[in-house]
């Protein structure tokens, strides 16, 4: 992604931000050396300016405290992707103190600057440069502040683990904490600051476990639904049974027979409120609403001919050459359709949402990976001004692109108004099933030749409801056309981000048919995609993990290798599989999968790791297990005894390397490994055993039906 698409995504909504004087800014962050940046300080950071009209004055990063101290104010919230950590390194780094002094401050809408969201594997990319600007900027302060203390000039001056010395003599030192004591210093950027080679890193590239692991593992990290507060009740909601159900009447007679159970409503919202969660529920149970269900369009087994249909609107993505050209300079062809349906987030937190009012103001806890949007969601909700809603800092139990939406903190919201107490609610397995946005079933048809010396010649690819990411092609075909469907309110349910949207989708009907046309042109498929990568990155990920694999070792009895390769936030990966089906039964088990990445700098590859890994464990669900049964807009999925996922018993063996490439800027970790795996496994079932499986799960019924004869 360009850098003036990750601004235009990050300021979308900046007309909309408050106004932050000068007064309420240090009487908010205090006292201490804080370094601001306006909106155009921050894009000069990426090379390009964004409108600047009606930003705050001021937009705090770090803030150094007479302690010693240092807050990292970020709008990025914490799921389990580790930048509670990665964050803290690229600032201490830049700043020259131990990452144990350094306190994460994020995702609360009153301290943290502006962010749109945490999502796209955009944290790292572009919250790198801003917070290394800001700590190199803080770190000039602290030494023209000690020049003066110390008497000397400023470039007599090292800064080092919290101490600002004279070079050639320790023994004249002073500490940041003595800098800042008495201080209210707020510096802006001026220019864009010098910082430190790759050579001259300390923190950055070291593998750092991450700072909230024992938290977590001990159970005292917080996340919204163990957030208490006084005279607060729990909320269950009557839902329809399907979507885009119509309210006709509600009978709540039976209620009274649970003392203090509240019943509220809000046009088709329904909900019983009680101070005992279990009370809340059962009342809840008590009242019997009628609902109008709309008319089934298609099922789980009739949606991707409905889809095919449906999709109206058509965009070229990408194009070159002539097609008509490619065919014929084809030797070899092959055409085939594909086909991937809904998936869920199946998050282990079910969405939460903690609303209390206090006057004209709401506070609220939100498992939200958006909270400046839910803040402006809640603000044009109810008419209020944004600065009277406040989202606070809290963990989320995993997101994946799933708490993007925030349907529950607007739900919890209005029964909290309608009902004046404070109001949590914490979606059931059931309701979170049910509502959490899905990843979109889709259609891919892929045509594609080899000319007589290996080469692909042309390239045909046309997508239904995935949209483009990730399909612009890094292989060399001269002739080529990508094209998306898509259609308005074409699904019979929400639908959204799902790590890596689409690519998860695309990326395996692309490797899928590239491993068929290799097969057909009697070519290795290692060597057939070295033939005709044009991207060096991509070559390179794709020897180091053809290395680490050992393509060439011989294979047992009924296993099979497959490689896959995708490009998604700025990471090349190149995936290689190895899994043993049993063809009696269809059934696969994964044995080891190496994945090569070229991301850039690795900020801390023990994180990046733990991402690469969780990336691959969580792909094994969508490529071998995981899909979403209904009837339109009743979805029968309901708990995990009904929607199957990666156990532990089907974790391989995973190996993990990265290029290195440490002086080059940071690209995306969290989504960009799991692109790969479907691609990976279906080439791999087929290696194996001969089925080419062209639907996503990789069933062991599919497996059987495509075996050959």
């Amino acid at each position: 992604m360009k850098s003036e698409e990750i601004t235009k995504l990050y300021f979308r909504d900046v007309d909309q931000l408050p106004k932050i004087d000068r007064r309420g800014f240090l009487k908010r962050l205090g006292s201490g050396i804080i370094i601001v940046f306006s909106l155009s300080e921050l894009a000069l950071l990426e090379g390009c300016a964004p409108k600047e009209e009606g930003a705050p004055d001021f937009n705090a990063y770090l803030r150094v405290k007479e302690d010693g101290r240092v807050d990292c104010l970020t709008g990025k919230i914490e799921m389990g992707q580790g930048v509670i950590t990665s964050l803290a390194q690229v600032l201490a780094e830049e700043l020259e103190v131990s990452i144990d002094l350094v306190d994460m401050i994020m995702g609360d809408t009153d301290l943290c600057p502006y962010d749109a969201g945490t999502w796209g594997s955009l944290t790292t990319r572009f919250a790198d440069p801003v917070l290394r600007a800001a700590a190199a900027e803080a770190r000039e302060v602290l030494k023209e502040l000690a020049a003066a203390k110390l008497g000397v000039k400023k470039d007599q001056l090292t800064a080092k683990n919290g101490t600002i010395f004279v070079t050639n003599d320790k023994s004249k030192s002073v500490t940041y904490a003595e800098l800042t004591k008495g201080k209210k210093i707020v510096r802006t950027l001026k220019k864009k600051p010098e910082i430190k080679k790759a050579s001259e890193f300390r923190i950055i590239g070291k593998p750092i476990i991450s700072r909230d692991a024992v938290a977590k593992v001990t159970g005292k990290a917080k996340y919204t639904a163990d957030i208490r507060v006084p005279g607060m009740v729990y909320a269950s909601i009557i839902r329809p049974p399907a979507h885009g159900s119509k309210l006709l009447n509600v009978d709540k007679s039976k209620l009274k027979r649970y003392d203090g159970a509240e019943f509220v409503q809000d046009g088709d919202l329904l909900a019983v409120l009680h101070k005992d969660p279990t009370i809340a529920s059962k009342a809840a149970g008590a009242v019997k609403a009628k609902w109008e269900i709309p008319e089934s369009k298609a099922d789980d087994k009739t949606i991707f001919e409905y889809l095919k249909k449906a999709a109206d609107k058509e965009e070229i993505t990408e194009e070159g050459g002539n097609l008509s050209s490619g065919r014929e300079q084809a030797k070899t062809i092959a055409e085939a359709e594909y086909y991937d349906g809904y998936k869920a987030h199946a998050s282990i937190e079910t969405h939460a949402a903690l609303a209390h009012f206090e006057g004209d103001k709401l506070t609220m806890w939100a498992s939200s990976q958006t909270p400046f949007g839910t803040r402006e969601a809640l603000a044009e909700t109810f008419k209020m001004p944004l600065e009277k809603v406040h989202l606070k800092q809290i963990f989320l139990g995993g997101g994946f692109g799933g708490k993007i939406y925030n349907q529950q903190a607007i739900e919890a919201a209005k029964l909290a108004k309608k009902s004046g107490k404070p109001v949590l609610l914490s979606w059931t397995r059931r309701e979170e099933f049910m509502y959490d946005k899905f990843r979109p079933a889709a259609v891919m048809n892929v045509a594609g030749g080899v000319d007589d010396q290996g080469k692909l010649t042309f390239w045909e690819f046309d997508v239904y409801c995935a949209g483009s990411r990730g399909t612009k092609l890094f292989y060399d075909v001269p002739n080529n056309r990508t094209r998306s469907f898509d259609g308005d309110d074409i699904h019979p349910f929400g639908t959204g981000a799902w790590r890596a949207p689409g690519n998860n989708t695309t990326t395996f009907a692309r490797e899928s048919h590239i491993d068929i046309l290799a097969h057909k042109a009697g070519i290795d498929p290692l060597e057939f995609r070295m033939k005709n990568l044009r991207e060096p990155k991509m070559k390179q990920a794709l020897e180091m993990a053809a290395n680490e694999f050992g393509w060439d070792r011989k294979k047992p009895e009924n296993h099979g290798y497959g490689i896959a390769l995708g490009w998604d936030a700025g990471t090349y990966v190149a995936m290689i599989a190895e899994v043993k089906v049993d063809k009696n039964t269809g059934e696969v088990q994964p044995v080891k999968v190496v994945c090569g990445q070229h991301m850039g700098q690795v900020v801390n590859p023990h994180g990046a790791t733990l991402q690469t890994e969780g990336g691959i464990l969580m792909g094994l669900g969508y490529a071998l297990k995981e899909d979403i049964q209904f009837d339109w807009g009743k979805v029968k999925n309901r708990n995990f005894d009904s929607y199957d996922f990666t156990r532990f018993s089907m974790a391989p063996e995973i190996s993990c390397v990265f290029v290195d490439a440490m002086d080059e800027k940071p690209q995306g970790g969290g989504e960009p490994a799991i692109v790969c795996v479907g691609g990976a496994i279906a080439n791999a079932v087929f290696d194996a055993c001969g089925a080419r499986v062209y639907q996503m799960p990789l069933t062991p019924e599919r497996i059987k039906e495509s075996m050959p004869s």
